[in-house]
């Protein structure tokens, strides 16, 4: 995989792009959101998100906090609600890391920065089944290995158990991830690589571990009743 460093950087956001791209790209930028509400580009369509619940925020805010600690004496920061660019989409991600100095990676437009920018986008999923497959299952896993980005870090907060999820070594040509090490809320996991390469998610981040869902045990059937005979 190339230098993320050395990718276009200070493009327009809408270069390069087909004429029914441009077309999303411009109705993505018209958009007039309720105060709340939030709008991505992710494979091609434009899909509205609101804030999220306390319990997202909670989480997204208490990793920010550390990871604000753990970056001080580096040159990158930790980041969130800003738009990020890469080829006609436009994501917002929870919270990601990118250099302190990021005027270089900035549209030309202003309307936000290039993926080249960033080396850890975090998600954490969101209720709902649509929200789950944006975030975890299919359209930003695929997206952000397109665009790159080094590591991708999911929290799951509505898994059965709560569990994080670290995605390494993406592959653009594949739109999928090599390393992939998930693990239960409760439990260590440390970032392998880039700016946050040490950094420890626990459970003063995502709360303890929880009890999985109780299996229920097998039905024994009860005597069946005779029902009324016809003649």
């Amino acid at each position: 995989m190339p230098d993320i460093a050395t990718q276009t950087e200070n493009a327009p956001s809408d270069e390069g792009l087909s004429e029914l791209e441009r077309v999303v790209w411009q109705a993505w930028k018209a958009m007039e959101l309720p105060e709340g509400y939030h709008a991505e580009i992710i494979e091609g369509a434009i899909e509205v998100s609101p804030t999220g619940r306390f319990s997202h925020g909670q989480i997204t805010n208490l990793l920010r906090d550390e990871l604000v600690f753990f970056l001080k004496e580096t040159d990158f920061v930790a980041r969130n609600d800003i738009n990020v660019v890469h080829r006609g989409s436009a994501w917002v991600p929870d919270l990601f890391i990118v250099p302190r100095d990021v005027d270089r990676y900035v549209t030309a437009d202003g309307l936000g920065i290039t993926a080249a920018a960033v080396r850890l986008v975090v998600e954490v999923v969101s209720p709902g089944q649509r929200s789950q497959e944006r975030d975890r299952i299919r359209k930003k896993r695929r997206e952000y290995a397109r665009a790159g980005i080094p590591v991708y870090v999911i929290i799951d907060d509505h898994d059965a158990q709560g569990t994080v999820t670290v995605l390494t070594e993406p592959r653009s040509d594949k739109g999928d991830w090599v390393g992939v090490h998930q693990v239960p809320y409760g439990t260590e996991v440390t970032i392998p690589e880039g700016p946050a390469k040490g950094f420890t998610l626990d459970e003063a981040i995502t709360g303890p571990r929880r009890a999985g869902p109780r299996r229920a045990g097998p039905r024994r059937a009860g005597p069946r009743r005779a029902g009324p005979r016809r003649a």
